[in-house]
């Protein structure tokens, strides 16, 4: 049965309820926020080509070098300089270098540094090799110079003797020589393939930014120039370019577009700190007539230019597009967001309060309370239902509470409960509102009783009156007599319950007294529902229990018995 229920529980449909009410501010603030979010969703969808599949760009690069210069009397060529480097999509080119001449392996002097001087034999250890220097020890100190010994190696000799490079670099004219880099990419997702090259290529144009923009040709000082560096500094110890080419294709036909952008920037560092600069090694070897093995060393610097292609290809996809607008049709709600927080901001606030808001509020949150832990009590001049808390620290009269206010009206319509032929009873007792059956206030009246018709009550939730401020009670009115204590009023009330209940018998006055409490309620509180947590005046419940008293004249309870 609990399976069966449940199973049924999966057959209905929760739909939140929500609350209308007329406000200039808070619609044109709804529409406002309404139009900003669309404006946004519109610029990205369309500036952002968010109704597009999107794929990686795959690349390939290939360069050439070109230009000579004269340098350390002799012509380098493309040859010389440019040096092939392990790296991917990468060029190098040399723009100084420190060459030295008829290396022969034998014994020399080390190159002056701190572990390599000594003033004795005792102080260089034979077959050691440190990693800073150029060869093995063989156990002697010898002179390096007139002035500083070192120790004796056995390596190339002689060794290299300059440790800083030149200045100004020795290939300064470099600046001049041009690289033409070919570049295709390929989006396998849409089988499309693109170069940087067009077909109308004009082989003799340089790069600029502005007036050459496409141009695959580039200078190597505009290049720095644009990395915003100078050349001259740059060559004496060399560095790292990047060269940034950025795809960023759409390729729907309506609205081609597919050229690269490209970028400059300096990787390496540029303080001392930062160990800028970049260089190596590297030997040409020669055999002398006699067989003797002899080389040329040359530590050069120079720039190596890293070539990085990136960017994404798009087209048009109708997947991506109804994600994207279900994406952000949530945004919308941020309307509401907006205005609820207002709201709850302003309901935290304890000054500047607006009746409006109060009202809308109370209108929009229930709170769901524990029966035993609230009271409810009705004024019958005040026109709202209030709300208090237990524990009472004081009469139940003179506790403070909050509005409660769940039902639309607070009151029913008394004509309700009437037939056609009671109804026109009821027009005739709206005509006598003004008799009042006033009476005087008892002598033992209770000091919270403010209509005179209270009894004396010891517990402070007993001590309730149906009026906040003096007055004439409510018992003495026509309504009272006629929705409440009237027994063919009750009789019809019973009856309507329980067609088949009779109405006779020692019971019956119990009967009548639960169905005045509850006639009390609906016309007091305007509902039903909440008959376990009112509590009915002590003035009312005094003359409903008099009108039908029980045989014994014990009763249980001050709420419904």
């Amino acid at each position: 049965m609990v399976s069966c229920g449940r199973l049924k529980d999966k057959f209905y449909y929760d739909s939140p309820k929500l609350i209308r009410f007329q406000s200039i501010g808070c619609v044109c603030v709804k529409w406002l926020i309404y139009v900003v979010i669309a404006i946004c969703v519109c610029y990205t969808l369309i500036a952002h080509k968010r109704y597009q599949e999107k794929e990686e760009v795959t690349s390939s690069v290939r360069t050439s070098v070109k230009g000579v210069a004269h340098a350390v009397s002799r012509i380098w060529d493309t040859a010389e300089y440019a040096i092939p480097v392990q790296s991917k999509d990468s060029f190098f080119v040399i723009t100084n270098v420190i060459q030295t001449d008829d290396q022969l392996q034998g014994n020399c002097p080390e190159a002056p540094f701190a572990k390599a001087i000594c003033s004795t034999d005792e102080s260089c250890e034979k077959g050691s090799a440190d990693i800073h220097g150029n060869g093995v020890q063989t156990g002697r100190c010898v002179w390096y110079n007139a002035t500083l010994k070192t120790c004796e190696i056995t390596a190339w000799c002689p060794v290299q003797m300059e440790e800083h490079p030149p200045e100004p670099a020795v290939l300064r004219g470099s600046e001049d020589f041009t690289v033409l880099i070919k570049n295709n990419v390929h989006f396998p997702k849409f089988n499309y393939t693109v170069q940087n090259i067009s077909p109308n290529f004009n082989s003799s144009c340089t790069f600029n930014k502005i007036t050459s923009p496409l141009c695959p040709i580039f200078r190597l000082g505009d290049i720095l120039q644009e990395a915003k560096e100078n050349f001259s500094e740059v060559a004496v110890k060399g560095g790292i370019i990047a060269i940034e080419i950025k795809w960023d294709c759409d390729l729907d036909s309506w609205s081609y577009y597919c050229i690269p952008e490209y970028g400059f920037r300096r990787l390496d560092g540029k303080t001392r700190s930062q160990y800028p600069g970049f260089s190596f090694r590297f030997a040409r070897y020669y055999k002398l007539p006699n067989g003797t093995e002899q080389r040329t060393l040359f530590k050069v610097y120079g720039i190596r230019f890293d070539i990085l292609v990136f960017g994404t290809g798009g087209k048009f996809d109708s997947v991506e597009l109804f994600t994207f607008i279900g994406s952000t049709i949530t945004y919308f709600g941020l309307a509401f967001t907006a205005i609820e927080i207002c709201f709850n901001l302003y309901s935290c606030s304890r000054c500047c309060k607006i009746a409006f808001c109060d009202n809308i509020i109370r209108k929009k949150y229930e709170t769901v309370l524990e029966p035993k832990k609230v009271m409810l009590v009705s004024y019958v001049d005040e026109p709202h239902v209030i709300l208090i808390k237990e524990p009472l620290k004081t009469s139940l009269q003179y506790a403070e509470g909050s509005i409660f206010e769940n039902h639309p009206v607070k009151f029913s319509d008394p004509c309700s409960f009437f037939t056609n032929e009671s109804n026109e009873n009821c027009d005739a007792g709206e005509s006598q509102l003004s008799w009042l059956m006033q009476s005087t206030r008892s002598p033992e009246c209770p000091r919270w009783c403010c209509c005179g018709q209270c009894n004396l009550m010891l517990k402070s939730h007993e001590q309730l009156c149906c009026r906040r401020t003096d007055g004439p009670c409510i018992t003495t009115t026509y309504w009272f007599k006629k929705l409440v204590l009237s027994r063919g009023t009750l009789n019809k009330a019973l009856l309507y319950e329980d067609p088949f209940l009779e109405l006779t018998g020692d019971n019956t006055n119990s009967q009548l007294r639960h169905a005045a409490y509850k006639q009390y309620i609906h016309w007091r509180f305007g509902s039903f529902e909440l008959e376990d947590r009112t509590v009915i005046p002590s003035c009312c419940r005094g003359v409903i229990r008099s009108t039908y008293p029980t045989a014994d004249g014990n009763y249980t309870g001050f709420k419904i018995e």
